[in-house]
């Protein structure tokens, strides 16, 4: 009874904490143009959904990631809940790139592109080029790391999918670390075409060795792309036995 009753809760629960922050996220950057302000709201907010669906996370690997330095992570995707169990757990300032169409969607695309994140057209192959050098020009001129999921879309079936090369093109072209991160149990907290969260879940985020792009090119993307994706291969499946 207690478990049906916590699914009736929960959801009425995150949309009001995710319009409260929406609210505090917008307003603060009109005295913050920086986006960090607002992704402090956004760690608040990330956190407040996984105390909600009594998510509990275990983290391993965090000591590999320079707090004052800049990356592009890389990570599977299974869930609308991998964005808040990283930004809950990574604690360097990052921004992402998302689905142009999360934008246009009131408050949400407030707070998204006052933050700085940014928009990826999955639809103009012209214009996402155009944003991946974007992206990497924001790395080193606003010193910030980026997120990306390579896989362009939560998996269907929670298998790992092929990778885009987006990633690698960011972390060649900013010349920074690519950083592998496996995520296990986000689907079952709550699956793709669903909107039904399944609380007191166990989620599992690992952190894998960051790889260098020193001196390479993007003639080496494909390779660099094949190569975080091996490492996020092997990260899932000692994820499965923590």
């Amino acid at each position: 009874m207690a478990f049906l009753w916590s699914l009736v809760v929960i959801d009425p629960l995150i949309i009001l904490s995710t319009f409260l922050c929406g609210c505090v996220s917008v307003a603060v950057t009109l005295f913050d143009g920086s986006g960090n302000a607002a992704m402090r709201v956004a760690r608040l907010w990330a956190r407040s959904l996984l105390w909600i669906a009594g998510v509990r996370v275990t983290v391993e690997g965090l000591e590999k990631i320079d707090p004052h330095g800049k990356h592009v992570f890389c990570s599977n995707h299974l869930s609308y809940m991998d964005t808040p169990v990283i930004l809950s757990h990574i604690p360097t300032q990052f921004r992402f790139l998302a689905k142009k169409g999360l934008f246009q969607i009131p408050l949400l695309g407030t707070h998204l592109k006052q933050a700085g994140h940014i928009p990826v057209p999955l639809d103009d192959p012209r214009a996402a080029v155009k944003t991946l050098a974007l992206a990497a020009q924001g790395i080193q001129k606003r010193s910030v790391s980026m997120l990306i999921f390579p896989e362009g879309g939560r998996s269907d079936d929670g298998q790992l999918q092929p990778f885009r090369e987006g990633g690698a093109y960011i972390a060649i072209k900013a010349q920074v670390p690519l950083v592998p991160m496996a995520l296990i149990g986000t689907r079952e907290v709550l699956a793709m075409h669903s909107a039904v969260f399944h609380p007191w879940r166990h989620v599992v985020l690992l952190i894998g060795e960051p790889i260098p792009t020193d001196g390479l090119t993007l003639r080496d993307r494909q390779e660099l792309t094949e190569v975080v994706r091996a490492q996020i291969a092997t990260l899932l499946k000692k994820g499965h036995t923590v």
